[in-house]
């Protein structure tokens, strides 16, 4: 009784905060509707029209596609961050859901309706682009520790099953863009910052523009330093990070050079918590993790090429090539892991408008190849035993943490991927769309480590799925679009988990297949008086063979996979933006984010237990996100509020953690120092210093499911502008 109580109680202040903030937005296009004549009212403001690029084509209009998209531009709408983490780039976006484990160890759990919720590492079952060029690997995993987020203009989000355009795991698709350059010849800026639980934080960034506008050379880039102790114990990190961009136009074509670099000799982890430890000091590490010595050391480097060349009429030619090196040092609770990998890829595409019979139609097609190369050694993790007072087999050294190898093993994954994709305009406002896609990926092992007591886990397993999508948008009116799609999306098992085989033997599993969906959406989006912006999605998506992760007790938090039969999301997304202009008092600015996620499993038996009707773990049912920002002349004040109901944190739902309210402010200005140009900003994080849990472990053996958010952290921060 109690529990459904709280839960009630929840979902109501969800409820509110959603209720409040479209009754400002309302407001918001009243204020807009009696302004409508801007000419005789220039405090009115109207929103920028807004281009998509993450489709695979430059420049098309939100209005015209036939998906549910996003398009973020954090800093713009937001002021005053920090850059600490993809959850304050990626808030107010409906659909998404980052969870912060606020553990500097392991990435933030992104998940777009549901897909990528269980991942124990990285970011799973969502496909991420910087740029364009793809950072997620052919296997489905994407390390997004190394990514720069000082340099980040824009984020563009398709929401909802894509592989007919990006293959592998994109059961939605990410694309960080990187902000233009200044139109300066030479900007130069110095930006730091620093606050509770001693982090710190100084970023040196130079950009600019070069020579004639008709071909300009335009370039940018930045070096970071971020140190901290971190919100739990035996969480520090140190870290320095690295990006660089030049781009250009020669002959027409557009082309552009990126580069990052990211240094972390020092990332603790935490671990997650049991609901006794929770409740007694949430800030507390996972003994476990302390008596291990938990942590990660992480060097990388990433090149990416782009060209995009005009063809016709509204056609081009576009390609990618990117690679990249990353070396890892990872001891964990149950071994220590290093790879040394190697990575990289190709794009091949072209856009060519034609008409066929009296109709304008437009072809896109390409291929996408990548290639993944992983050294992996596994030893035994002696931290806890330390000095070694009788060598063991398992740990013959007296002073080396790493112990017996366990793993020695080369992991080589390759994937090819061609698509085409045709769209038609049979009458004046409808659009009709068509696309698929082909996927081949494959998988091998060569085991270097085989004895009598270790037998060969070499093995080969070649996947391959394709991927259709068919979707219509009609243009009701210049300002209003509705749209339905149907869309399928795969994901395979990673290496790791398809080398991880519950019962110990040798080999790739046989048994754990790729899951399938397929999503049936229709939505609506467009602009209300030109002043505010909307875009509402009901979808439904059936899975098959949905990869469920779970541990065996003793296993010292190794995961293990395993498909169930089927699951189905049923939801609803919605995205409200709003401007207004208040004459003398400033301009204010509204963003909302709402989504309601009944995501359950539909057939899915372990042993005897049968979890039909139970809800799939690490997703609330309700979230709710929101932003005001108020500005006048150069100061401006930001309040942000996330609500998020419960949250089921395993298969039987035998458990979950609490739902939360939390809020945000930033207060900043900007101020003329001769020519440079200084903005401070003083900021508040959980404001009313709530305890809640942020990411739950799913399915985590001894209960540690929960990875506690932060208490209350303040921050004081500045920016120099150097102009020339």
């Amino acid at each position: 009784m109690w529990r459904g109580a709280i839960a009630a109680c929840r979902t109501q202040s969800v409820l509110a905060v959603l209720s409040v903030a479209l009754s400002l937005a309302l407001g918001a296009a009243r204020a807009s509707a009696q302004q409508r004549d801007t000419a005789a009212r220039p405090d009115t403001v109207r929103l920028a029209p807004v281009v998509t690029t993450v489709t695979r084509e430059r420049g098309r209009s939100l209005l015209d596609l036939p998906y549910a998209i996003s398009i973020a531009r954090p800093d713009n709408a937001r002021p005053g961050q920090r850059h600490l983490a993809l959850d304050e780039t990626l808030l107010l976006l409906p659909g998404v859901t980052v969870a912060n484990r606020f553990n500097p160890s392991q990435d933030p759990r992104i998940a777009l309706r549901g897909f990528g919720a269980r991942s124990a590492f990285g970011v799973r079952g969502v496909k991420v682009l910087r740029d364009g060029i793809p950072l997620t690997l052919p296997d489905g995993q994407t390390p997004v520790d190394y990514l720069d987020l000082e340099s980040v203009g824009s984020v563009e989000v398709i929401r909802g099953s894509a592989s007919a355009l990006y293959g592998n795991a994109s059961g939605g698709v990410i694309d960080l863009r990187t902000a233009r350059p200044s139109v300066k010849p030479v900007l130069a800026e110095l930006r730091g910052s620093g606050g509770s639980f001693d982090t710190q934080r100084l970023v040196g960034g130079l950009g600019g523009t070069l020579g004639m506008a008709s071909n300009p050379l335009r370039y940018q880039g930045d070096v970071v330093r971020t140190t901290s102790d971190g919100v739990r114990a035996h969480s520090r990190q140190r870290l320095t990070s690295a990006f660089g961009r030049l781009g250009s136009g020669l002959d027409g074509t557009d082309v552009a050079l990126e580069g990052m670099y990211f240094f972390e000799p020092l990332a603790e982890n935490p671990g997650a918590l049991t609901a006794s430890q929770l409740a007694a000091n949430p800030a507390q590490a996972d003994p476990l993790s302390v008596r291990k010595r938990a942590r990660k050391e992480v060097r990388q480097i990433q090149l990416g090429f782009t060209a995009t060349h005009p063809v016709a009429r509204d056609g081009e030619l576009s390609a990618v090539l990117y690679g990249g090196t990353r070396e890892l040092a990872n001891p964990l609770t149950f071994a220590i892991v290093d790879v040394n990998r190697t990575s990289g890829g190709a794009m091949l595409r072209g856009t060519l408008p034609f008409t066929a019979l009296g109709l304008p139609h437009r072809l896109t097609a390409g291929v996408d190849l990548q290639r993944q190369h992983d050294d992996r050694h596994e030893f035994e993790n002696c931290n806890d035993t330390l000095p070694v007072v009788v060598p063991t087999t398992r740990c013959p050294v007296p002073v080396a943490e790493a112990g017996a190898r366990r793993k020695d093993q080369l992991e080589l994954v390759s994937s090819v991927g061609p698509f085409a994709r045709l769209e038609l305009q049979p009458v004046r406002r409808l659009r009709l769309s068509a696309g698929v896609r082909a996927d081949r990926v494959r998988f091998e092992v060569r085991d270097r480590l085989v004895t009598s007591s270790d037998p060969d886990d070499s093995g080969v397993r070649t996947l391959f799925a394709v991927s259709p999508m068919a979707g219509a948008s009609w243009r009701a009116t210049q300002l209003t679009s509705f749209y339905a799609t149907v869309s399928s999306a795969f994901e395979t098992p990673t290496a790791t988990e398809l080398g991880n085989k519950p019962d110990g033997s040798a080999g790739i599993n046989p048994d754990l297949r790729p899951q399938y969906a397929a999503t049936y959406e229709t939505g609506v989006k467009g602009y209300v008086w030109s002043a505010v912006q909307y875009d509402a999605a009901v979808f439904l998506t059936r899975v098959r063979d949905e990869l469920v992760p779970f541990e065996i007790a003793g296993s010292g938090g190794r995961r293990y996979f395993r498909n169930a039969g089927r699951t189905e999301r049923k939801g609803g997304e919605l995205g409200l933006g709003a401007e207004m202009g208040m004459m003398a008092s400033g301009t204010l600015r509204l963003w909302l984010a709402y989504s309601y996620s009944d995501f359950r499993f539909t057939d899915f038996t372990v042993g005897s237990a049968r979890y039909a009707g139970k809800r799939i773990p690490g997703i609330p049912v309700h979230q709710a996100q929101v932003s005001v920002t108020w500005r006048r002349r150069e100061l401006f004040a930001t309040a942000e509020g996330v609500a998020s109901a419960s949250v089921p944190v395993d298969d039987p739902n035998s458990a979950r953690a609490a739902g939360y309210e939390i809020a945000n402010v930033r207060l900043g200005t900007t101020v003329p120092l001769g020519g440079v140009w200084l903005s401070p900003v003083v900021g508040a994080q959980n404001v009313f210093d709530r305890r809640y849990v942020s990411s739950v472990s799913v399915n985590a053996t001894g209960g540690k499911y929960y990875e506690p958010g932060s208490g209350r952290l303040v921050f004081v921060g500045f920016a120099l502008r150097a102009p020339r």
